[in-house]
């Protein structure tokens, strides 16, 4: 009985912070769905077409993120599906230099299989799919394919390493977009992880990791490859693009002695010279990232990424371009995505605390500012 009585008690007692906690609970917001900051985002991946012709993203189609497109002057709601993926999103995808093909990498169902896939954006759709026809450019069963490189100078080619020969090594194959039919570039007998083109499409590097993990920068020559940079396991390095003069090559790297953040230098494969170009101003962190112009070739941006992202603009152009980004877009993290060829429109992206990304697409010329989306809206 005793006992009865004090459990009564305490529920007696307890009863009324229970119903304020109630109260306080009934005043506060709804709490937001989680699935909204950690599910797919409604619209992804703005890229645009080199011609400027069209607009490409990634949205949920069939449950699925998938790529659409739609002409620049169309609305968002009049774009298509170019891709019916069931299983696995399509995570990434490019255009090709001549704004024909919109290229991906896609294995099917999560078999690892990844193969190169090609669609004309101007196909009509099938009927049994409800997009148009996607071209398998590396129908070779069980291999990994992996795009190399998309050379402007051969708009209808691009470069792609394929193994199918042996599992643990990719080839080197110029495949044509319009037929899939492929042309041996290099055979890889030396265990090369990934290979360096030139501006014009021609192979001109490669990188190994030998059994100790130090990373080895090899010269492609006409019959052999030469070792020509060395970087231990503790330190990286590694190629980012030819310069224009078609001879040295911007490189990251953090070798030497006293030095821990990466940088970027300029290499010359045939004489071993090195020049620095940049590291952080700030000496906080490493080399984020470099931006070089379609048009001329030239390095016209770097990027680091502290506590905010940092750009540096490197031409008059990219300066202005900046102000004017700053001044008409919301405080936020800017970043730029692809441009037209000429350089005229270019996707832009702002994200900040209340806005995890938002795509606009700015006019140079005119220095419009258009917001394309924002990449969840429901937040």
């Amino acid at each position: 009985m005793t006992s009865w009585l004090a459990a009564l008690g305490v529920l007696v007692i307890a009863a009324p912070g229970a119903a304020q906690q109630q109260r306080y609970l009934d005043q506060l917001p709804p709490l937001i769905d989680r699935e909204l900051f950690f599910g797919d985002p409604e619209i992804s991946g703005a890229q645009i077409s080199p011609n400027g012709e069209f607009i490409s993203f990634r949205k949920q189609h069939l449950g699925v993120m998938n790529i659409w497109v739609k002409r620049i002057d169309e609305p968002f709601e009049a774009a298509r599906p170019m891709t019916a993926d069931t299983t696995r999103p399509v995570s990434g995808y490019f255009w090709s230099q001549d704004s024909r093909y919109m290229l991906y990498v896609q294995d099917k169902g999560g078999n690892e299989n990844f193969h190169v896939y090609a669609v004309d954006p101007r196909d009509p759709p099938e009927g049994a799919t409800g997009v148009p026809a996607a071209l398998d450019l590396t129908p070779y069963g069980e291999v990994q394919a992996r795009i190399y490189a998309v050379p402007e100078a051969t708009p209808d080619e691009i470069l792609v390493g394929i193994n199918d020969r042996d599992a643990q090594v990719h080839d080197v194959y110029r495949v044509e977009l319009a037929t899939g039919e492929r042309t041996l570039v290099l055979r890889n007998d030396e265990n090369v992880a990934g290979w360096q083109t030139d501006l014009e499409g021609n192979v001109r590097l490669g990188v190994r990791v030998d059994e100790e993990g130090n990373s080895l920068i090899l010269r492609v020559d006409d019959d052999a490859l030469t070792e020509v940079y060395r970087c231990s396991n503790e330190e990286s390095c590694g190629p980012v693009r030819f310069h224009k003069d078609g001879r040295r090559v911007y490189m990251i790297t953090n070798k030497g002695d006293g030095v821990d953040l990466t940088r970027l230098v300029l290499f010359d494969p045939a004489t071993s010279a090195l020049e620095f170009v940049e590291s952080d101003p700030e000496r906080q962190v490493d080399f984020g990232g470099a931006a070089f112009s379609d048009v001329t070739d030239e390095l016209v941006a770097t990027v680091y990424v502290g506590d905010r992202v940092r750009i540096y603009p490197k031409t008059d152009e990219v300066a202005h371009d900046l102000a004017v980004l700053r001044e008409k877009l919301p405080e936020g993290e800017l970043s730029f995505g692809s441009s037209t060829e000429d350089e005229n429109l270019t996707i832009v992206y702002v994200s900040r605390d209340v806005d995890p990304g938002s795509a606009y697409l700015y006019n140079r010329a005119t220095e419009d500012v258009e917001l394309l989306y924002r990449s969840r809206p429901s937040l």
